[in-house]
């Protein structure tokens, strides 16, 4: 009868297994840090577009919350079977969970801006593009931050089950643990996938933060 084979310790299997853990975080990293930059513009512009009309925005909020809604396994079959396996169905699924909090503060930042502030500006003869690049979205946009910081901790979640469709990241420990429950290393990879996703959320917030303090004036902040 053969003898199963004994199971490493965590840290001897992250030492023995340290290049295709790098490699991996580095692929979660990037396909994270692609999707939240698609999804920052896209969703900044989609909120300036709508957030002076109240019906607009209604309207666009709740398309995104809708596709929030909509689990992640079954969105990201739909987008495999139109796109193909890799990195295009994750960035497209990814892009598409992460707008509903970065539209709906950009709404809500832009119009608590104070209506004084904007008859100031209009005072001094600002054209209304100027007022929104040079008031409205500075004012709004510790507001817009944390809708970008929300969704940034949600996509590093999702983007662990790119492995679904060979996508890149840490998920491919987490499923590959998953497929072999009761193996001699399956719970190292699976907590390998679980703290290496938890460790790029925590750099990518201290990161943000640091953004945060980089571009919000002190007086907004006080």
């Amino acid at each position: 009868m053969a003898v199963p084979p004994l199971a490493s310790s965590l840290p001897t299997y992250v030492g023995d297994n340290a290049d295709s853990i790098a490699k991996l975080a580095v692929g979660h990293v990037w396909v994270v840090a692609l999707a939240m930059a698609l999804a920052t513009v896209g969703g900044v512009l989609l909120g300036v577009l709508t957030y002076r009309s109240a019906a607009a925005s209604s309207v666009l909020i709740t398309i995104a919350s809708v596709v929030l809604t909509v689990p992640s396994f079954a969105l990201l079959g739909v987008l495999l079977a139109m796109m193909g396996l890799g990195v295009v169905p994750v960035v497209v699924a990814l892009v598409l969970y992460a707008l509903l909090p970065i539209v709906r503060n950009t709404v809500t930042g832009l119009r608590a801006v104070d209506p004084v502030v904007l008859d100031s500006a209009r005072g001094i003869g600002m054209a209304p593009l100027q007022r929104l690049v040079r008031v409205e979205i500075p004012i709004a946009w510790p507001v817009i931050l944390a809708g970008i910081r929300s969704s940034t901790q949600l996509v590093i979640g999702i983007a662990a089950i790119a492995a679904y469709v060979n996508g890149p990241g840490l998920g491919k420990f987490i499923f590959s643990g998953l497929s072999q429950l009761g193996g001699a290393n399956a719970t190292n990879q699976i907590l390998v996938g679980t703290f290496g996703v938890v460790i790029i959320a925590l750099v990518f917030d201290a990161l943000l933060a640091l953004v945060g303090r980089a571009t919000v004036s002190r007086g907004i902040r006080a």
